[in-house]
């Protein structure tokens, strides 16, 4: 990938420009001068401006990833937020909200603030989620208030559930007087216990430590019926299984204060693709089977399911290269993510393009209340650039994050990530 700063005046050139906001694709070009839009529709170019021929490509909105693990602070050797940054720009992210698990966790007004700060070095919008209890220990709120105040955009203790009923019905009820999404890593452990994969024909074959889908669908349960007593905001992270939705859907039907997302990994894999024992595959929730995974495409159609979200989670080889028990749940996702997501919803569903582009883009903004209007004269450029037909193999030359922990490694891929605008910078992929 080759990034750069971005020329005084920039034309992109007969484009598909896709406004995921007004619902439109039309052809045109978009003139972009000192970082911000100038103009859009018929730009006249000249020698003096450089020119970026987008014929047969889509330019749309920069993505945005409400689920993330940028790992500073503390494991700095798995990610950092400059490389993390530059992961997130090769999948066309000009956005992230990065998940509280970190060492020590993203718990307090200082950390908040230091993220923040840090984010002001970095070449994508970097938007941190606070821990809802000190500590991630499930025992005592944080000061939820000063954290926003500091620039927190939602809380969650992701990586553990707050198993404790009562403490997440206070999060929820704390959260009311924010209007702030409060987001709840969905596994009820005492089902869960040391399982390593979805219980099921596969993982009795595979002879693994299995736990059922009950596991996560408890727990969403519980969630969403903790939301309509308090009347809070809940995201449901990382939906996996179709009893999941099912409790999803029904509650959406009276209660529009829930959204939810779904990762990559869960629309294109299935627990079949776990007999080869590959550790990246281990995550958490985890790979379930294809009757998920269908119900899961059916519910990006439907509506049930409001975004999709990566799930980025960093480890490094040492640790991935373990026996499958003992490797860490996580896979790296953000620059595979439009490819493979293309590929299931486009290619093989039949998903129009339009859609799946505002599941990357309006959707997951209009939940965490960020700015939708990037097609503004002004406003500065934060664009995507796309080939929307390109087939490709992922690779490991493809990864920019400082872990390399992917199944996507080999993987045919539908639609490729050509450029990323943002920040006055263009990164060339």
């Amino acid at each position: 990938m080759n990034f750069s700063k971005l020329k005084k005046q920039v034309i992109l050139k007969g484009g598909k420009i896709l406004d995921p906001l007004a619902n439109t694709i039309k052809k045109g070009d978009i003139l972009i001068q000192e970082g911000k839009i100038k103009a859009i529709g018929k730009v006249k170019s000249n020698k003096s401006v450089q020119t970026i021929d987008c014929k047969n490509l889509i330019v749309t909105h920069g993505f945005c990833d409400l689920h993330a693990h940028f790992r500073e602070p503390g494991r700095e050797d798995k990610e950092t937020l400059e490389s993390g940054s530059m992961a997130a720009l090769a999948g066309g992210f000009t956005r992230v909200c990065v998940m509280p698990n970190t060492n020590p966790p993203i718990d307090s007004p200082e950390v908040i603030r230091y993220i923040v700060d840090r984010s002001d070095e970095c070449p994508v919008y970097i938007h941190p989620i606070g821990a809802i209890t000190k500590g991630q220990e499930g025992k005592e709120l944080t000061e939820m208030g000063a954290m926003l105040a500091e620039g927190a955009v939602a809380f969650s203790d992701d990586g553990l559930p707050v198993t404790d009923s009562a403490m997440m019905r206070n999060a929820l009820d704390y959260g009311t007087m924010f209007d702030i999404p409060i987001i709840n890593h969905a596994e009820d452990l005492c089902l869960k216990q040391d399982g390593v994969m979805h219980e099921g024909i596969v993982s009795t074959n595979l002879g693994l430590l299995s736990s059922p889908d009950l596991t996560e669908s408890n727990m969403v349960h519980r969630d969403l019926s903790l939301t309509n007593l308090t009347g809070g905001r809940l995201h449901v992270p990382h939906v996996s299984s179709a009893k999941s939705l099912d409790h999803i859907r029904f509650s959406k039907k009276n209660n529009d204060k829930i959204t939810a997302e779904v990762t990559p990994h869960h629309l294109f894999f299935t627990d079949n693709d776990l007999q080869g024992f590959d550790t990246n595959l281990k995550v958490a929730p985890p790979i379930r089977t294809i009757a998920d995974q269908k119900a899961l495409v059916k519910a990006v159609k439907d509506c049930t399911l409001d975004c999709i979200a990566t799930d980025h989670a960093p480890h490094t080889i040492e640790e991935k290269e373990g026996t499958f028990d003992l490797a860490p749940f996580g896979m790296i996702g953000l620059e595979s993510c439009f490819g493979a997501v293309n590929k299931v919803l486009v290619k093989e569903n039949d998903m129009d393009q339009l859609s799946l582009i505002q599941m990357l883009t309006t959707k997951p903004r209009a939940i965490m209340g960020f700015n939708n209007k990037l097609f503004d004269i002004g406003v500065n450029a934060e664009l995507t650039i796309i080939d929307p037909k390109e087939e490709w193999v992922f690779s490991r030359k493809d990864i920019q994050s400082r872990s390399h922990n992917s199944p996507f490694i080999g993987q045919n891929m539908y639609g490729r990530i050509k450029y990323t605008i943002n920040k006055g910078h263009i990164s060339v992929i």
